[in-house]
């Protein structure tokens, strides 16, 4: 099912990202990351996994990523 409220992006100083191109980036950026994620939770299951401790595995798989860019003030 996809993510249908439209997400306000913001600056780390809280300021609204208003650019079109940008917002249109992040949300198929977050679409592609959503479908990779549905299909291996899928085959997690029909392999046999636990689903709660597949999730569990995402999710820090999520909290350990570093970006690669020093923070962007604007």
């Amino acid at each position: 099912m996809p993510h249908n409220k439209p997400i306000i992006w913001r600056s780390p100083k809280g300021v609204t990202i208003a650019c079109v191109e940008k917002n249109k980036v992040l949300g198929e950026n977050l679409e592609e990351i959503r479908q990779i994620c549905q299909d291996a939770l899928e085959d997690a299951v029909l392999m046999g996994c636990d689903e709660q401790q597949f999730r569990n595995v995402m999710t820090g798989l999520i909290d350990e990523l570093v970006s690669a860019y020093a923070s962007q003030d604007e």
